[in-house]
């Protein structure tokens, strides 16, 4: 409750956390929809928001504040998915690379610039468009967090590289301290605050890709997600036609979600941060 609290005076997390809790609870709505978001016209089509119809309808025949619902949803078990995998990939990758070091580092580090080096974004849709009669939400999540790990996975070798040559490390591996032991009880208190950081960052990168995917049609566009609403909304031009409701809606909860991660991930960042914590302490 105290981290919560400290957290809280940050005007950045209290924002962005609120925000998530909206979202959170918009996305839980849809287990009470009184709609199946995979079928069309169950509503009439093109509706203004009114009080039957909150945000409106769509040319789909679909209630969009429903759908939205669902997309909001689906779009965050994409980024859970990739941010999760993707950071066990990079942290196991980034310590064993800069604690064994020798061939481990050279290996794996061969790997990993391997990802950085080739046009990601391409290597993406080419993938997407091999596996697109398979790409459901759990595929697409798992695609991204192959790719999503490898520059996060320098960053952690850079840190345990530096980390390794102080004298904690000396005294513990002295005193017969298991790698294991070394590893949670020295290493993970200041490599904590850069996987958080890089986990929600991860996590924007992938709702954004995941929004790309869908416009260039990439993906199972009968699944509602941010990035299908938006391409529904281009494909039956929402703009021209001035139907902005259909529009804007999956454009504001995209920017409000990218937004609070940003600011998640700096708030947190920095009250994880040792460096920061001291100063902290001696400003107080």
């Amino acid at each position: 409750m105290k981290l919560f609290r400290d957290l809280l005076r940050d005007y950045r997390f209290a924002f962005a956390f609120g925000v998530l809790c909206i979202l959170v609870a918009f996305a839980l709505l849809s287990f009470f929809s009184p709609y199946d978001p995979s079928r069309w016209g169950q509503v009439p089509r093109d509706l203004r928001p009114s009080a039957q119809h909150w945000l409106g309808t769509d040319s789909n025949g679909q209630d969009i504040f429903w759908t939205a619902t669902f997309a909001v949803r689906n779009s965050l078990i994409i980024a859970v998915i990739a941010g999760v995998v993707s950071r066990i990939i990079a942290v196991i990758v980034g310590m064993v690379a800069g604690y064994k070091g020798g061939t481990w580092d050279r290996v794996l580090m061969f790997f990993s610039d391997s990802l950085l080096v080739i046009p990601l974004f391409l290597i993406i849709v080419m993938m997407a468009m091999l596996i697109r009669a398979s790409l459901n939400l759990v595929t697409l999540g798992l695609l991204l967090a192959f790719f999503g790990w490898a520059w996060d996975a320098r960053l952690i070798r850079s840190q345990i590289l530096s980390l390794r040559e102080r004298e904690f490390t000396q005294t513990a591996i002295l005193s017969g301290a298991s790698t294991f032991k070394l590893v949670m009880n020295e290493y993970m208190p200041y490599t904590t605050p850069l996987i958080f950081s890089t986990l929600i960052n991860n996590m924007a990168w992938a709702i954004g890709l995941e929004i790309t995917l869908a416009i260039l049609g990439l993906l199972d566009l009968a699944t509602p997600t941010l990035g299908t609403m938006l391409y529904w909304a281009i494909n039956y031009q929402a703009i021209l036609l001035g139907r902005w409701w259909w529009v804007m809606t999956p454009i504001t909860l995209s920017v409000a979600l990218f937004i609070a991660l940003y600011w998640l991930s700096v708030s947190i960042s920095e009250y994880l941060d040792p460096r920061t914590r001291v100063q902290r302490v001696g400003a107080g």
